[in-house]
């Protein structure tokens, strides 16, 4: 598209050369102002200054530049002094915007409220999706859901109203759907108190998952701090077609990379094969690079974007994408830190699972391995939707497949259920028949929100303990995730997968080569499902779930009662008493896997988000203790007996006793979740030691003032014992990239000693001091004043 000015003057030209003579205002010379989204008229895009940042950075580095790195540097705070180094340098950045889900903002508002600060500096909006737990059906789980937590969505709205944040109301949807369709834009900086927030880079944005503690800062107006991120890059060959699908992309990437092969860096997609992938189906991938630990993933602006813009009312957006179309894709020989190859046209359908996210198959094999394995053959239920695939695409194509089996008289042999993924999408595919088609098939169309995904599921049909499949087309299957039930096998796949084996009733169906039996006895083949990727008509919104935040709302009360079992005001943590941590004890010796849920576990304790106090008592009730081999159960060291991991850590807390946790590898991934931060603070704890951390994790518990720290041995995991005290010495000069000392006392008096890494830079190592980010924050802000 030529700059305005150059449209101006042609314009200017035409009418000139006529007989009649008009005036051409000035303004045309200016580039339009357009803005973020519909909801927020008065905040405007500003590529003009991303430009700026960007031209800036690439004379300092002298190189091309990836595309991620055009993104994030184009929002640093300072683009000429900022120090620059991949998986190195600390970068202070400017986000556009923050997201907070229902569950992790009661905890964001509590701290933002802490701050004394009277509204956000950027724009901000919480979604109500994580505490409608799936039973019924849609209405009246969304009604239960209502009255259930009436006192928390209270909380947020008039929160919201006070301090300048949007509300999306219960039975919105779910948060990255709402935001792909209203605030993702090409080149975007957004963070989200949500793992899978990386799904916005379907849109070309640079969006992040985060603790609260980060977006309170961003929307307190301080600069967010993230590590320079390294670029692994994606290149995509031939075309998907078939049963392969946007979903098997990212499979077949968390098969290679595994859940811990992404930490610390950017997943960047480019490559002639992006362009046969909707705009949807690149925000599946990207959703689910938050599995293979990523900070984030993107792709390249291009014109299955600039259409799904149009489709959802953003077509101004989209016009003005195209005018600085240069700066949000790669530059030419850019050189990215690790590079994988997929070529999409033998790209074949996979499953992965069960219990972990990157245990890939394809779909052709998992019968087999299934049977081979031991784990259950034949599927109890089939779900489809969840942030990661409730598109339109998904749905059609899932209508697709039932229609098929409708028409063969075949209804689905397992039970079935669909996530829609917004209002607008459950209203659009209500009109064009696709729900209706799905629930003939045997489905069950619950609410628009998180469920079963993330554990809110009132699940029935079998007993916990029982051994059992399911197949979703959800994003995380870590056990006991979906259902509570540590038997449950899940296995992750496309939504026309599922659908697939949920109508075949086992693993052991290949949709690509076997055959059904119809109603008549007849044998037929599934053919691989074919929809729109949009709707041909406009999209419905549906029902008006918003809530404007008013222009002034300093006068709205926020009502916090001190007898509530679900909210509960903050107390600042106790700052460091200047002392090296001496004679700790050992909570736990984690043996293999502890994700977030192991160390606050979802589903039922989603009530609990707002009262840190209350949601501490599932504080690592998933880890299993190395000592015993069991969950929630470790020794107390000062009476002998064994217990509860909260309860021993109360214990702990109570006699005056510092504590740590012993972790094994990519301690912490999984959710974005803050408590699983707040909780070890809150009853005691200070010391974190793993062999490695996930991303967030790690910089959730620097900001609750606890010290993560990693062996510099790994093989030093196993000279600690649950019955030793540790001491951490050297505090006095703790000091960014300088090793602190571990002291390992043993119960038979003998002593050894280890080193132990961290990443702390200066600030960090302020958070720690002052107890926590928050702490540093106030006395900054008292400083200041």
């Amino acid at each position: 598209m030529a700059p305005y000015c150059v449209l101006a003057a042609r314009l200017r030209h035409a009418l000139n050369s006529g007989i009649r003579r008009y005036h051409v205002a000035p303004v045309l010379c200016q580039r339009a102002k357009v803005a973020m989204s519909h909801f927020e008229p008065n905040e405007h895009i500003n590529y003009e200054k991303l430009e700026k940042n960007i031209n800036i950075v690439r004379k300092r580095l002298d190189r091309p530049l990836t595309l991620s790195e055009k993104i994030v540097y184009g929002h640093l705070d300072d683009p000429a002094k900022q120090e620059i180094e991949r998986g190195k340098t600390y970068l202070r950045l400017r986000p556009d915007r923050v997201a907070m889900q229902d569950a992790t903002a009661q905890m964001a508002m509590l701290q933002f409220i802490s701050s004394g600060l009277p509204k956000v500096a950027v724009p901000s909006t919480i979604h109500c999706d994580h505490l409608i737990e799936a039973q019924s059906g849609g209405e009246k789980d969304l009604r239960r859901a209502k009255d259930i937590n009436q006192e928390v969505y209270n909380f947020l709205a008039t929160a919201g109203a006070k301090y300048g944040v949007g509300f999306w109301k219960p039975g919105s949807g779910i948060i990255h759907q709402i935001i792909l369709e209203n605030y993702s834009y090409p080149g975007v900086m957004l963070i989200g108190t949500d793992s899978h927030t990386p799904n916005g880079g379907g849109l070309g944005g640079i969006c992040i998952g985060v603790g609260g503690a980060d977006a309170v800062d961003v929307m307190a107006g301080i600069p967010w701090e993230l590590k320079c991120p390294k670029v692994i890059g994606v290149k995509l060959t031939g075309k998907l077609s078939g049963w392969s699908s946007p979903k098997d992309v990212i499979l077949k990437v968390a098969g290679i990379l595994t859940v811990k092969g992404g930490t610390g860096a950017i997943i960047e997609y480019h490559g002639p094969g992006v362009d046969s992938i909707s705009c949807t189906g690149m925000a599946t991938i990207c959703n689910m690079g938050a599995e293979i630990g990523a900070t984030t993933s993107v792709f390249p602006y291009n014109a299955r974007m600039k259409k799904y813009l149009g489709k959802t009312g953003r077509a101004d957006i989209a016009a003005l994408a195209d005018e600085f179309q240069q700066h949000l894709v790669p530059d030419s020989g850019c050189q990215y830190d690790q590079v994988i190859e997929i070529n999409l046209s033998e790209l074949k359908p996979h499953i992965n699972g069960p219990f972990t996210p990157d245990l890939a198959h394809p779909v052709s094999e998992i019968g087999a391995v299934a049977e081979k394995e031991g784990w259950p053959v034949d599927i109890r239920v089939g779900l489809i939707g969840s942030c990661t695939n409730s598109s339109y695409e998904d749905m059609g194509r899932s209508a697709a497949v039932a229609k098929q089996a409708l028409a063969h008289g075949l209804k689905c042999k397992s039970q079935f259920t669909i996530t829609p993924g917004s209002e607008q999408i459950r209203a659009t595919i209500e009109r064009d028949g696709y729900a209706q088609v799905l629930r003939d098939v045997g489905g069950l169309v619950l609410a628009n929100a998180c469920g079963p995904c993330i554990g809110q599921w009132d699940r029935k049909d079998i007993k916990k303990g029982e051994k059992n499949t399911i197949v979703t087309s959800y994003n995380r299957n870590f056990t006991g995730r979906n259902d509570a039930n540590p038997e449950t096998h899940a296995f992750v796949t496309s939504p026309e997968i599922v659908t697939a084996l949920s109508i075949a009733g086992t693993l052991k169906f290949n949709p690509e080569t076997d055959y059904l039996t119809g109603a008549d006895g007849k044998k037929f083949k599934l053919e691989a499902p074919d929809a729109d990727e949009l709707p041909k008509l406009e999209f419905d919104p549906g029902q008006d779930t918003y809530q404007y935040p008013p222009k002034d709302g300093s006068g709205q009360h926020v009502d916090v009662s001190p007898t509530s079992q679900r909210l509960q005001l903050l107390e600042p943590f106790d700052k460091w008493d200047g002392k090296d941590l001496e004679d700790m004890l050992i909570l736990i010796k984690v043996k293999g896997k502890c994700t977030t849920d192991h160390i606050s576990a979802a589903g039922p304790w989603l009530k609990f988000r707002g009262h840190l106090d209350n949601i501490s008592n599932n504080l690592l009730i998933g880890a299993i203790n190395i000592e015993n081999g069991k969950a929630n159960s470790v020794r107390n060291a000062l009476t002998q007996e064994f217990g509860p991991v909260p309860d021993t850590a109360r214990y702990y807390k109570k006699m005056g006793v510092k504590w740590a946790v012993i972790g094994d590898e990519n301690y912490g991934e999984g959710s974005s979740r803050e408590h699983a931060a707040l909780e070890p603070r809150h009853l005691g704890g200070r010391v974190i030691i793993t062999k490695s951390f996930a991303r967030i994790h790690e910089t959730n518990l620097k900001k609750q003032g606890l010290l993560p720290l990693t062996f510099a041995d790994p093989a030093d995991y196993n000279k600690i014992h649950p019955v030793d005290k540790l001491s951490i010495v050297g505090l006095a000069d703790f000091a960014p990239g300088k090793p602190l000392k571990c002291i390992i006392k043993h119960p038979n008096g003998s002593q050894e000693t280890i080193m132990l890494n961290h990443t702390f830079n200066e600030s960090q190592i302020e958070w720690f001091q002052a107890g926590s980010a928050l702490n540093r924050m106030k006395e900054l802000q008292q400083k200041s004043s």
